[in-house]
């Protein structure tokens, strides 16, 4: 995680964040929103609806306390902006 504003550790905050090639976040939740704009490469998300691929250019919301797996793709990785009204957590 790069910073761009904020405490990612304390509050509110935004920065770029990198998944290496298949990288496995594992199932968790966070306790704030969180708000991705990919930039580059892609992401996959299982939730509750089911799996979603996430391209260059996509924006996607992430509601605190929702249940969600999530990973690089396994050549590209992803590269994405991020930014959440509170500090970063990531609970398993």
């Amino acid at each position: 995680m790069a910073k761009i504003w904020g405490d990612a550790d304390k509050g509110a905050h935004a920065t770029f964040t990198k998944f290496d090639p298949g990288q496995d976040s594992g199932m968790h939740t966070h306790t704030n929103d969180v708000l991705d704009r990919r930039v580059e490469g892609r992401i996959f998300v299982q939730g509750r609806a089911g799996e979603k691929r996430v391209a260059a250019g996509d924006f996607l919301r992430v509601p605190g306390g929702h249940k969600h797996w999530s990973g690089g793709d396994a050549k590209e990785g992803a590269l994405f902006y991020e930014e959440s009204s509170g500090k970063f957590d990531l609970i398993r």
